[in-house]
């Protein structure tokens, strides 16, 4: 049997950490990947060993080509080809209009959010794809509720972002799915992480949770729950899907 190896970008916290822990939960080795806060990704590394699984933790920017290189290189290197690849990287920044917004900013959420993505679904269908000798695997990208919203008023550049991740999903889904690969992507709604604080309001899920229908917001294992689902061979039917963890929102 292949061995089961995720790699999950931006896993030092929030949405990315829970994915790392719940993959290490089911039998997973796990690469645990982080920009820049080694502490945290430590601390999530600790507690993925402590459950008896393996875990890699590589400090990469997946905006750079080289280091996304890098990053895919020490995977295989320490734990073999990945079987799974989880595009969780990504960020937003102060609360803003579009006519407020600077061209530098705009750059960097693209970077940051797009390009990534971009960069790391190509080393990975490098490397999975039954094209090129290999042995198939699955692709999460996490988006956003906001692709749909366009969230006026605040973080516009990000929803944009976020639509362009949906549209990678739909398009590359079907560029690899005879090649053994299924792409997928979850949509997180209003979910308690810290990336809210990153836009200047830490209890921004609390001031919105009354428009949720379910009337909360959501938490990172939620999230992560739908990622796992769509990665594991039970969604073995499913790609080209953007699945929506809103609360009905």
């Amino acid at each position: 049997m292949t061995r089961k190896i995720a790699l999950i970008t931006g896993s030092g916290r929030g949405i990315g950490a829970a994915t790392a822990k719940l993959f290490a939960s089911n039998g997973y080795a796990v690469c645990v990947n982080y920009k820049t806060n080694l502490q945290r990704a430590q601390q999530i590394a600790a507690e993925i060993r402590e459950q008896g699984a393996e875990c890699l933790l590589v400090q990469a920017d997946v905006t750079l080509e080289t280091d996304v290189v890098r990053l895919f290189d020490m995977v295989e290197a320490e734990l073999g080809v990945p079987t799974v690849l989880v595009n969780n990287a990504g960020t937003l920044d102060t609360q803003s209009r579009l006519d407020e917004l600077s061209a530098d900013r705009i750059h960097a959420i693209l970077r940051s959010n797009v390009s990534s993505c971009l960069l790391c679904c190509r080393e990975a269908v490098r490397r999975m794809s039954e094209r090129h000798g290999q042995n198939g695997g699955a692709i999460v990208n996490v988006s956003s509720g906001a692709a749909r919203t366009g969230s006026p008023n605040e973080y516009i550049d990000y929803a944009a972002s976020k639509g362009a991740v949906d549209t990678l999903t739909v398009g590359l889904a079907k560029e690899v799915a005879g090649e053994g690969i299924r792409v997928n992507a979850v949509r997180p709604g209003l979910i308690h992480t810290e990336i809210h604080a990153d836009g200047g309001e830490p209890e921004r899920v609390n001031r919105l949770a009354g428009k949720i229908p379910m009337g909360r917001g959501g938490r990172p294992e939620e999230v992560a729950e739908a990622i796992y689902w769509l990665a594991s061979n039970k969604a073995s039917f499913v790609t080209g899907a953007l699945l929506d963890v809103t609360g009905g929102l």
